[in-house]
């Protein structure tokens, strides 16, 4: 799991160049672009081990801690089916650099915020400028190396940025909560923003591309995503009105999609059974990964008492193996073909989770994060030939938009398992998380199930 994102190669984007040859430099560049991308991924992460510290400081219950985090993960895995076409209007240097100012300043309002519902529309903020900077950062690392054999080393490099994000994230947010304040995880981001813009001084600047937007469709889909999560984390008869507009919003969706002579997600892809299968198991992959980091960050806090530092190092060994583990998964698929590491990663993470099932509140924090490793293997595992399968399954021209459905499908299952892994621990913690953990195990069978069907 190569992080929140999948890495595409050349075909992510298509940009055009002008570079000033006595200014730009590759590797500031390169530079520019890595930092952008962990700072991204490192907040989608950071914030789990914080999350305690955030509801007693605000005074938020379960359901506020819900949208601290998915008031960042919506918007960014929505607007991500868009923002690549952005980039190529506004031009990449520019949408680089507009995201990251975004984003340092939504940091600051995170870090300042007064109560809840300011520290979530800060959230929200940074979302939306993350959903930018993602595609703009690896369009500016795709036109600062042209020569193909560098740029494949760029991007190898670009993508173990945002790896070693996710792994150290919860260890960061565990050490900032710790030494300073929970603030401080949003603090820390003004310095690296600071220094992303002084870097971007000596990238190339990119030309305007016409790229046409599917804006109505963006739209449905921001308010169907928007409207099923708010249905999940509140529930009553608000949330039952809420289901009720995410189901309008979804049908709106679909025949605005079917319509367009530009979608944002091109019904027809999902006509090939290799691209709707890795975006399924993409999907479940997240479920189980993002939500059980979620949940057992409240776990290591809230049942076992530890400090957030020793549950952000609780963490470590589950997420330290990713990038590692991505190199050999990669190497996996170039030799057997993408079926055969999809297979054993999805099962291998079944065994992670049916193996939790027996965690309670007395079992050694130690113990239980060996027992989170075999989880992380196998998602780390499948991501890398899953993308490889459905970059494969599709045509050239259509990689980018390909690439962009897979990452949004991703970031929202997340989501959506957050959402619905904290309604459940909310009843009861003990029999929540089981039940997540057995929810996950499900699906990860059915994409696996799915998956062995494959040629």
């Amino acid at each position: 799991m190569t992080t929140n994102q999948t890495v595409t190669g050349d075909e992510l984007a298509t940009h055009g160049r002008e570079l000033g040859p006595d200014r730009s430099s590759p590797a500031l560049t390169l530079t520019a672009a890595l930092l952008g991308f962990a700072l991204i991924c490192l907040d989608a992460s950071v914030v789990n081990v914080a999350l305690p510290a955030i509801g007693h400081s605000l005074g938020a219950g379960m359901s506020g801690l819900q949208w601290v985090v998915d008031a960042y993960t919506l918007p960014f895995a929505a607007l991500m089916l868009s923002t690549g076409a952005f980039s190529d209007r506004a031009g990449a240097s520019r949408a680089f650099a507009l995201g990251t100012s975004v984003f340092a300043l939504a940091s600051a309002a995170c870090g300042l915020a007064p109560n809840l519902p300011f520290l979530i529309g800060a959230r929200v903020a940074q979302g939306m400028a993350a959903a930018v900077v993602l595609p703009a950062s690896l369009a500016l690392v795709r036109q600062a190396f042209p020569e193909p054999a560098r740029r494949a080393r760029a991007v190898a490099t670009w993508a173990a940025g945002g790896s070693a994000a996710v792994a150290l994230g919860p260890v960061a947010g565990g050490l900032l909560t710790t030494a300073w304040d929970w603030r401080g995880i949003f603090f820390v981001n003004l310095p690296v923003g600071a220094l992303i813009l002084a870097l971007l001084v000596r990238a190339p600047r990119s030309k305007r591309r016409p790229a046409p937007l599917d804006v109505p469709g963006q739209v449905a889909a921001v308010v169907a995503l928007t409207a099923l999560t708010f249905a999940v984390i509140e529930g009553g008869t608000a949330g039952w009105v809420a289901a009720g507009v995410a189901v309008l919003a979804a049908v709106a969706f679909f025949r605005i999609e079917a319509r367009s002579p530009h979608p944002v997600v091109p019904l027809g892809l999902f006509r090939n059974r290799t691209v709707a299968v890795a975006v399924a198991a993409g999907a479940a992959v997240s479920v189980a990964f993002y939500s059980v980091v979620f949940v057992f960050s409240l776990f290591f806090q809230q049942v076992q008492g530890l400090s957030a530092l020793r549950a952000g190092l609780a963490f470590l060994p589950m997420t330290g193996l990713i990038a590692v583990t991505n190199v050999v998964a990669g190497k996996l698929a170039g030799r057997y073909g993408a079926k055969v590491p999809m297979l054993v990663g999805q099962a291998l993470a079944v065994v992670g989770l049916l193996v939790l099932l027996y965690v309670s509140a007395g079992t050694s924090s130690v113990l239980v994060a060996v027992l989170l490793v075999p989880l992380a293997l196998g998602c780390a595992l499948t991501v890398p030939p899953l993308t490889a399968a459905m970059m494969d399954a599709v045509p050239v021209e259509r990689a980018g938009v390909a690439a962009g459905v897979l990452n949004a499908a991703r970031q929202v299952a997340g989501g959506l398992g957050i959402a619905v892994f904290g309604a459940l621990v909310s009843d009861g913690f003990a029999g929540g998380m089981r039940m997540a953990l057995a929810i996950s195990a499900g699906l990860l069978v059915v994409t696996g199930a799915a998956t062995s069907r494959l040629r």
